[in-house]
C-alpha cells in the first residue's frame, strides 16, 4: 500500500503542476464533511487515506460532526489523536441534558470538546480555510462562518433539531447545517474551491422499532433527506460514501470500524479523484453543470 500511495501521490502532483495546457495554477481542492453524529467519526479514514496519497486539502468545511472533523484537522490536530479521542466520546461529553421548550439539550460542552483537539479560537487560526454551516430557523437559509470564532458556528452547526437547544448568534437563531447543507459543498464553492470531494454518511437504518425521542426525529430527517431535493450533489466533483449506514447515531464505541469505512470508501475513489484532477478545468465545469441540469429534471 505504501508503494502504490507514494507513486499515486507524486504522479497526482504532477498533474496538477501540469496537466493543464494554458499554464493555468493547479485547481484548488476542497473537502466538505457531511453530518451525522458518531458516523463521523468515518471523515478521519477518508481524511488519513487523502494524506496517504499525498492529496492536497486547500479548503475544509463541515456541516454538524463534520465541522467538528474540519475545525480540529483544520487546527493542525493530528488523525492520531483525532481518532484517539473519538473512541473515548460519549454523549455526556458534547451534551448536557436539560428542560426547555426548545429541546432536549444543551451542546454548550462542545466548546471545551473542540478544546480537546485545539487552543485555537478563531477561524483566523486555522492552518487550512475553514467554513462551518449552520441553519437560520427562521430564514431556512444556510449560513456559512468563514470567520469571528470557531465557538458559536461550531455550537450552531451541531444544533440537532428537537434534541439541542438553538443558538443565538449575530442575529440569527440556529440548527443543525445539515437541514440545508447535509454536506457543506456550496460553502466551498463560495470559498473558492475548484475540485470538490464531498463525503456523505448515509443516514442509519433502523433494525427494529426506536428506542427513544432522539432516534424517532433522527430517522424522520433522515427519510426526509432522503427524498429532499439536495443541491450539495451538483456542487460536489468526487462523492465518497462510507458504509457507515448500520450504526446508530451514539455507536462511538465502533470508531475502528468507522474509520476502515472512511479509508474504503476513499480508496475506491481514488481513480475518480485521479481521473478529476487529469481535466481541463472546463472540462470539470461542464461535467458540473451538466450534473446540476439532470438533477433539477
Amino acid at each position: 500500500m505504501g508503494t502504490n500511495s507514494n507513486w499515486l501521490g507524486k504522479a497526482l502532483r504532477g498533474l496538477r503542476s501540469f496537466a493543464y495546457n494554458s499554464g493555468a495554477p493547479p485547481p484548488k481542492i476542497g473537502v466538505a464533511l457531511g453530518g451525522g453524529f458518531a458516523r463521523g467519526i468515518a471523515h478521519i479514514g477518508v481524511l488519513r487515506v487523502l494524506e496517504q496519497y499525498e492529496i492536497p486539502v486547500d479548503f475544509i468545511a463541515g456541516t454538524s460532526v463534520g465541522a467538528l472533523i474540519a475545525a480540529a484537522y483544520a487546527s493542525g490536530t493530528s488523525l492520531d489523536e483525532m481518532a484517539h479521542q473519538g473512541s473515548l466520546t460519549r454523549f455526556r461529553d458534547f451534551g448536557r441534558w436539560t428542560l426547555s421548550r426548545m429541546g432536549m439539550a444543551s451542546n454548550e460542552r462542545l466548546d471545551e470538546f473542540l478544546h480537546r483537539f485545539t487552543t485555537a479560537k478563531y477561524f483566523s487560526q486555522m492552518k487550512i480555510p475553514l467554513a462551518i454551516v449552520a441553519t437560520d430557523l427562521l430564514s431556512g437559509e444556510s449560513v456559512h462562518f468563514t470567520k469571528g470564532e470557531i465557538s458559536p458556528a461550531l455550537r450552531a452547526s451541531c444544533a440537532y433539531p428537537g434534541l439541542f437547544l438553538p443558538v443565538e448568534h449575530d442575529g440569527h437563531f440556529l440548527v443543525d447545517g445539515f437541514l440545508t447543507e447535509q454536506v457543506p459543498a456550496p460553502a466551498l464553492r463560495e470559498m473558492g474551491a475548484e475540485v470538490i470531494i464531498s463525503v456523505h454518511l448515509e443516514p442509519g437504518i433502523l433494525d427494529s422499532r426506536p428506542r427513544n425521542t432522539i432516534e424517532v426525529i433522527s430517522r424522520a430527517f433522515s427519510i426526509i433527506q432522503t427524498v429532499a431535493n439536495q443541491p450539495w450533489r451538483g456542487e460536489t466533483d468526487v462523492l465518497i460514501e462510507p458504509g457507515v449506514h448500520h450504526v446508530l447515531w451514539d455507536e462511538f464505541v465502533k470508531t475502528p470500524q468507522l474509520i476502515a469505512a472512511g479509508e474504503d470508501a476513499t480508496h475506491a475513489a481514488m481513480p475518480q479523484i485521479k481521473a478529476v484532477l487529469e481535466r481541463d478545468p472546463r472540462q470539470i465545469e461542464e461535467a458540473r453543470q451538466a450534473s446540476k441540469a439532470s438533477e433539477e429534471i
